[in-house]
């Protein structure tokens, strides 16, 4: 899509702080962090939301969140972390662009 920001992001149009990137998803420090440890992980496809996923595009979600796993403790994450997908405008999504908020390195809690 040619006005995401995140696929600019991944075409390298728009600069980020990577911390990790493979073939199918790209991971960089987010620009105004909620927490000490604010981390964003996108595929390198687009797509906006879980409703758009198939098989294939659900697959690479799994890897995804077995990536977090394997890479949590490199990231400072290793005595816990929240993983967040907001979906649409009322949940909180600002970017079109299926994205996974990873946040940590502080106690974190739940309030309403």
């Amino acid at each position: 899509m040619e006005d995401c920001i995140f696929c600019k992001i991944v075409k390298g149009e728009i600069p980020s702080a990577k911390v990790y990137e493979d073939d199918e998803i790209l991971v960089f420090k987010d620009i105004e962090p909620l927490t000490k440890i604010h981390l964003l992980l996108i595929p390198k496809e687009h797509f906006k939301t879980v409703a758009e996923l198939d098989g294939k595009r659900a697959a690479l979600l799994g890897r995804a969140l077995q990536k977090i796993g394997a890479l949590a403790p490199a990231w400072g994450l290793e005595k816990g972390y929240r993983l967040v997908i907001n979906q649409g405008e009322e949940a909180g999504q600002s970017v079109p662009h299926l994205h996974i908020h990873i946040l940590g390195g502080e106690p974190l809690r739940w309030e309403k």
